[in-house]
């Protein structure tokens, strides 16, 4: 099965510049999941939301179609890293107790993950995808992102990317909603930094390889003049959006669970 594979070809920079999500969120799921068996993290990329789970899990399987990103995935004993697409796993029917999807939802075949999806989850179980788009520093210098963002990269975002600047609110999910609380992301960094994850961006390595001109590095003087002592570090703040639920069945007859964890016949 192709994929839309916007990240493996810059997978080391992706695994380096980007911020980390809070730990209050993965104890919140841990919290709202029917037990803590076994959790699928869906389109894993490099493993950093899978490590996380795997503080309150017994054990986390995270998978994603990029080998190139799964060789940047960090190792943890209680994860298991496969190179599969979240639409078609070698997981046994019913063996997760929660589904997570971390900044990838988007780049999903929605209707067939929700397949797979039914055929994981254990009735009951808890799904959590979240997002994050825009981030905020200071006026001056999200005035700065704001134009690269919207202006020299508008054109080269992937149309996926309205989902993400919408928190995922108009997809159609086989979920009976739980309510989660609101969640920040904070780094604190330097311009370089910054700037390394502004690069990370999608639109921004497309942009280069269309037209051979780096975007981010034709604001870098500027973001530093801002910034100030461009070494000391600064907040940067980006607001998570969630769309979370137990995950509902097609059939009403209950179904038989598995495994933890376990692989479905080959």
């Amino acid at each position: 099965m192709s994929f839309k594979d916007h990240f493996s070809g810059h997978a080391n920079l992706y695994v380096k510049a980007r911020p980390r999500y809070p730990d209050a969120l993965f104890a919140w799921i841990a919290d709202e999941a029917p037990a803590r068996g076994c959790v699928w993290d869906a389109g894993c990329g490099n493993g950093q939301a899978s490590v996380a789970l795997a503080r309150h899990f017994e054990c986390v399987v995270g998978t994603d179609p990029s080998e190139r990103q799964i060789g940047q995935a960090v190792a943890d004993p209680r994860v298991e890293y496969r190179v599969e697409p979240a639409e078609h796993t070698s997981f046994a029917g019913h063996a997760a107790d929660a589904v997570t999807v971390a900044q990838a939802l988007h780049w999903f075949d929605l209707d067939a993950f929700i397949r797979e999806m039914r055929r994981v989850a254990k009735p009951g179980a808890l799904f959590a995808a979240w997002s994050y788009a825009n981030c905020s520093v200071t006026p001056a210098l999200d005035a700065i992102v704001a134009e690269l963002y919207g202006g020299v990269l508008g054109p080269y975002w992937p149309p996926e990317r309205r989902l993400v600047e919408e928190g995922y609110a108009s997809l159609a999910l086989p979920i009976a909603p739980v309510a989660a609380p609101a969640f920040e992301m904070r780094a604190d960094w330097s311009a370089a930094q910054f700037l390394a994850y502004l690069s990370s961006w999608s639109a921004a390595q497309r942009h280069r390889n269309a037209t051979g001109v780096d975007a981010v590095a034709a604001v870098a003087d500027e973001v530093r003049a801002v910034w100030g002592d461009a070494a000391q570090p600064r907040p940067v703040r980006w607001t998570l959006a969630i769309r979370a639920g137990r995950v509902t069945q097609e059939r009403t007859a209950p179904a038989t669970v598995h495994g933890q964890c376990g692989r479905g016949q080959p």
